[in-house]
């Protein structure tokens, strides 16, 4: 009788192991930053959400080699540049209607395969005991000037990084992009892995300026108000203000598009939004949600970015492309 109920017990165990709704997400963005949210779904819905984290152009290249073959629902990128790139491969499925719209036209795919889920701005971020407002280069491209040798950090292989090279490819041209990667690197530009080291490298005297996203120095500003760094924008309309989203797509590898929609319908929930605005320091890309004192208003950043649609950035293969023939990675 014994033996029975535990074959009984394993049985019912075995069929709510297969009934219990899952999805496979490949996460470009950082466990850090967005597992807390992943957590507070599993906990709201009881869906499970198995999360392969990565570099977001990594995951872009293995999406495109694995194709639909894939074993993952989802893809929440860095940056609009790899959405594109996937999308251009055909591996997305259309979102409805209802998703699209929760969001402006700006941050979404024109043709609706991907919906940007968060705003992020590049800034040239710099050390106040070092350089004074007045002093800052008012343009991404005076960054090549020697006063700055062996003063600016930057850091290639980040996907952000790439996304603003592919912009700039696109609004500048390519001659003129890879003339300003080559003379960066004559300048002595300083390489780090990704974005926090630059922080970190301006506080401690390697660098007097730096390339990053906007919302690193505000993580280092939360602990300590009185941290040695401060950033800013370029210049109106300057090619160093690029405004990127994170994102994220419905692949047609799904098994199960339902569930993978209701995780998508859940980042551009109220509660989702104020998460990466509260404590990611990123700008929503719905309404209603209570700003962050931090950031400069949307209104008045989408006066000051370049005239662009991230729709044109998904060349990420021709900028990798660039950047290993100027020998940066």
């Amino acid at each position: 009788m014994y033996k029975f109920l535990i074959s009984i017990l394993l049985l019912l165990a075995f069929i709510g192991d297969v009934h219990a709704e899952t999805l496979t997400l490949y996460s470009g963005r950082s466990k850090s930053l967005v597992d807390p949210i992943i957590q507070q779904f599993e906990k709201e819905t009881g869906i499970e959400v198995k999360v392969s984290y990565a570099n977001t152009t990594q995951l872009a290249n293995k999406l495109m080699t694995e194709g639909e073959k894939s074993s993952a629902s989802l893809f929440w990128a860095q940056d609009a540049g790899a959405l594109g790139a996937v999308s251009k491969k055909g591996l997305f499925t259309k979102l409805p209607e209802s998703v699209l719209t929760k969001v402006p036209k700006t941050f979404r795919h024109g043709d609706g395969f991907w919906v940007a889920t968060s705003g992020r701005a590049r800034v040239i971020a710099y050390s106040p005991d070092r350089v004074s407002m007045e002093a800052l280069p008012k343009s991404v491209f005076d960054l090549t000037q020697s006063k700055w040798k062996d003063k600016v950090g930057w850091a290639p292989l980040n996907a952000s990084f790439q996304a603003f090279v592919t912009a700039m490819r696109a609004q500048v041209g390519e001659e003129r992009t890879e003339k300003w990667l080559r003379d960066m690197q004559a300048n002595g530009a300083k390489t780090y892995p990704k974005n926090t080291p630059i922080i970190e490298a301006l506080a401690a005297g390697e660098i007097d300026l730096g390339l990053p996203n906007h919302y690193y120095l505000f993580r280092f500003k939360k602990g300590n108000s009185k941290y040695p760094v401060e950033q800013t924008f370029f210049k109106a309309n300057d090619a160093g203000n690029l405004v990127n989203i994170a994102g994220i797509g419905l692949l047609k590898s799904s098994n199960n598009d339902k569930t993978a929609l209701k995780f998508i319908e859940y980042l551009l929930s109220v509660k989702a939004q104020q998460y990466f605005v509260s404590e990611v320091f990123e700008y929503p890309v719905t309404e209603g949600v209570i700003p962050n004192a931090n950031l400069l208003p949307l209104d008045e950043l989408l006066k000051i970015v370049p005239t662009f649609d991230l729709n044109e950035i998904d060349d990420l293969q021709g900028t990798i492309k660039l950047l290993r023939r100027v020998g940066i990675i």
